[in-house]
């Protein structure tokens, strides 16, 4: 896989993942523009990583999401590949959910996700080249006690994934989806030690999967290895869910 030169932008870069996705293109060669709304967890990625660009951005200013991808356009010399990593839970049985909390959950996951691809495509257009990786959710494909609007915004990611790779595989622009499984990250690190071993005795490989388990599957589909590849979703889960 050769990345040297390729421009990037991550989003959701300081997380777990984020972090993971990083260091992957980072050591590929990438040209990478890391983006998220925590600014010291940027600057220490910065210090990690000195060749990439930093940029805090929050992605529910939906009204500004065109002049920040041309921005990072600009600051990159183009866009090659897109990977939106972001995201956000805010959990609670769907009787006792917000309607706030049910809209800002899609707002960030789902509708901020469609506006990088939209503004992402027509810079793609142009060299008639493009990879994008939408980040999802085993939850996505089956639902979650307490997760009806986290759930409902990964599965709207596939479904609005595939359209794009339907209206673009022309202009050799492929859109594909990444779905893990429980990964090891401080979110699931925080969860009830009884909890995280009914969870592990649901995943036949019997663990947690990891960041670079992910990683390594983005960096595939990022690839021209993946060209005849598009509107599909790869698990990454270690069994749990099998489509």
């Amino acid at each position: 896989m050769n990345f040297k030169g390729k421009k990037i932008l991550i989003t959701g870069a300081t997380g777990g993942i984020g972090n993971c996705l990083v260091e992957k293109f980072y050591n590929l060669e990438a040209n990478i523009s890391a983006c998220g709304t925590n600014e010291e967890k940027l600057n220490k990625l910065k210090v990690r990583f000195p060749k990439i660009i930093i940029e805090k951005f929050n992605l529910d200013e939906h009204n500004k999401i065109e002049n920040f991808i041309d921005k990072i356009s600009k600051k990159l010399g183009g866009l090659e590949i897109l990977i939106n990593n972001a995201g956000i839970t805010l959990d609670n049985l769907s009787i006792r959910l917000s309607e706030e909390n049910w809209k800002k959950v899609l707002d960030i996951n789902l509708t901020a996700s469609f506006l990088m691809c939209k503004y992402a495509i027509k810079k793609m257009l142009k060299n008639k080249y493009g990879k994008i990786i939408n980040i999802t959710s085993i939850v996505g494909h089956t639902g979650n006690l307490g997760q009806s609007n986290y759930a409902a915004s990964k599965a709207g990611m596939i479904a609005f994934s595939k359209s794009l790779a339907i209206e673009y595989a022309k202009k050799n622009i492929n859109v594909n989806c990444v779905s893990p499984g429980f990964i090891k990250t401080e979110m699931t690190d925080k969860i009830n030690e009884e909890f995280k071993k009914i969870l592990i005795n649901k995943i036949p490989s019997g663990n947690l999967g990891s960041g670079e388990d992910v990683s390594n599957c983005v960096a595939f589909l990022a690839s021209d290895l993946s060209n005849y590849i598009n509107g599909e979703t790869i698990h990454v889960n270690g069994g749990m869910y099998m489509a």
